[in-house]
């Protein structure tokens, strides 16, 4: 999928997941890693860990893998994940799978990524699910599939994965796997695009900017390009810059387009980069400068 970046989940899902039924020591360890004293909770989970107790083992690994309470070392990660994983630990296979797919402590592997990936999926867990459709739609350790692509960005979808509803809302817009359908296209784009996805903020915006599954909306098309210009994605500041420039949407505002040109162009957007320097022909010096201000505060603001 062109332009859609592959979201690495980071090896802390388990943050998100109940406690309930925890042993006392791995409570201590979850009340020590909730007050930020990772050493401590690694000292309780590591000899449960040891003792072959599966939540712990995950949590070892994560520790290791995410460089948390113990210097980073995915090679170190690596066992400790299969020790849980073998013990049919949903979220530990889900985290094999992942460094097998990119070769983080191992040998990259599509073969053993699938494996692990397809055990977790089918306990359904949501990141597996995902990685494990992407797999299919790449032809990466699995036949090329978009049919069998996009079923599982349905499971993945259907239980919330941002990245998942965007990437079956592009499936849907262009008929890969599924029917070509519009309505449904937009559907997840929304429901993406309302989690803060940025990709999918932009889909959105140009679905709503060409009447798209939706009836025509500039101003809604530049409320979303908006979100995702405001992230740092270098074409929706290229298309936002567009919208400023000739009034679509929102009021004709060159230093706008100016500033939102401008920072589409400083990462290497090529299309903002040539508006920019058209658009520079028909402003006055003064413009320029403020536009050029603003772009350094929002530089400023954003990175720091």
């Amino acid at each position: 999928m062109k332009n859609i970046p592959l979201i690495l989940y980071t090896l802390v899902v388990l943050l998100l997941a109940s406690t309930e039924g925890w042993c006392a020591d791995l409570q201590k360890g979850w009340d020590a890693f909730n007050n930020e004293d990772y050493a401590a909770a690694f000292q309780e989970w590591k000899p449960l860990a040891e003792q072959g107790d599966a939540k712990a083992q995950f949590l070892v690994g994560m520790m290791y893998s995410d460089g948390t309470g113990v210097p980073q070392d995915h090679k170190e990660a690596i066992p400790w994940y299969r020790l849980a994983a073998e013990q049919a630990y949903a979220l530990a296979q889900n985290n094999l799978g992942l460094m097998y797919y990119e070769g983080q402590g191992v040998i990259q592997d599509y073969t053993l990524a699938r494996k692990w990936l397809q055990l977790s999926a089918g306990q359904g867990v949501p990141e597996a699910q995902f990685l494990l459709g992407w797999m299919h739609y790449k032809g990466q350790g699995v036949p090329h599939n978009y049919k069998e692509a996009a079923t599982w960005l349905r499971l993945a979808a259907d239980q919330g994965l941002a990245v998942a509803q965007t990437n079956l809302g592009l499936m849907y817009l262009r008929g890969q796997g599924i029917h070509q359908d519009h309505k449904e296209a937009f559907k997840w784009f929304r429901h993406a695009a309302e989690q803060g996805e940025g990709i999918a903020q932009i889909n959105l915006g140009l679905m709503y900017f060409k009447g798209r599954g939706i009836p025509q909306d500039h101003k809604e098309a530049a409320n979303w390009y908006w979100f995702a210009a405001d992230q740092g994605i270098p074409s929706a500041q290229a298309k936002l810059g567009m919208m400023y420039e000739y009034g679509r949407g929102v009021f004709q505002d060159y230093v706008s387009a100016y500033m939102w040109y401008s920072l589409g162009a400083s990462q290497g957007h090529k299309i903002a980069r040539e508006y920019r320097d058209i658009l520079r022909k028909k402003m006055p010096p003064s413009q320029i400068e403020k536009a050029q201000q603003l772009a350094r505060e929002w530089l400023v603001k954003h990175r720091g």
